[in-house]
């Protein structure tokens, strides 16, 4: 009989499409970065991958109890893999990263430290080195944009190493690219944002799976439906019961 694996306090969750020879490497510095801070589990979220990604996480939880997959059954994108994951966390504390690599698990410790506070909702990491010209110029635009109309105060939505916790995430409204505008909408839950400077790598094995034009138009109606939600917001009241 095995030991029960004692309830975690930090919840990882890694959405990943496609990405079986970086799932060993990953899961191995994952467990690095975590082992110092207590219990743990890391949930990767296989969104619909078409190669052996559901298989290698299955080797690796082999001999690692924390380490648990969720798949979904066709693909549905990052954010919806994002929600999965949370939705099945058991730790009061959320942490993301990318699947490929690029995402260094080595800042998870930074990142939970930095969300100590009760007043501090999202710790958003913000690249620096980014890998790729291209992506270099798409992101600058896409985060200029987004910060002169949201002014949500981060330079870099897009990196996917974030902490979180998981009570405020649920509160969120949900949408399609949600893990593109989480400091504005944590904003708007009246909670603060920190931010932790993050090395950004090059992935491991494959391919990047996004490009600038297949969501530059839907990232525009995406950004008026955001600043439309923050608009609508009004003040929630302090209420308590008189006995």
């Amino acid at each position: 009989m095995t030991d029960p694996v004692p309830a975690p306090r930090i919840s990882v969750v890694v959405p990943v499409k496609n990405e079986a020879p970086n799932v060993l490497p990953l899961v191995e510095e994952i467990e690095r970065a975590c082992a110092p801070l207590g219990p743990f589990e890391a949930i990767y979220v296989d969104d619909g991958s078409t190669d052996d990604t559901a298989a290698a996480v299955l080797r690796a939880r082999e001999t690692r109890p924390w380490l648990r997959l969720v798949k979904h059954e066709a693909s549905c994108g990052q954010s919806a893999a994002v929600r999965t994951g949370v939705h099945a966390a058991r730790g009061d504390v959320i942490v993301t990263l990318d699947g490929d690599g690029q995402n260094d698990p080595a800042f998870i410790p930074k990142l939970v430290a930095a969300l100590g506070a009760p007043s501090v909702g999202l710790v958003a990491g913000q690249r620096i080195g980014r890998k790729g010209a291209g992506k270099r110029w798409q992101s600058r635009i896409a985060n200029a944009v987004r910060g002169r109309v949201l002014k949500d105060g981060t330079r870099d939505t897009g990196c996917g190493l974030k902490a979180f916790r998981r009570d405020v995430y649920l509160r969120l409204p949900y949408f399609d690219a949600l893990h593109r505008f989480m400091p504005a909408l944590v904003k708007r839950e009246g909670y603060e944002i920190a931010h932790v400077d993050v090395v950004d790598r090059h992935r491991h094995a494959g391919q990047s799976k996004y490009g600038l034009f297949d969501r530059l138009w839907v990232g525009i109606l995406d950004l008026a439906g955001v600043w439309w939600l923050i608009r609508r917001r009004r003040r929630v009241p302090v209420a308590r019961e008189i006995l």
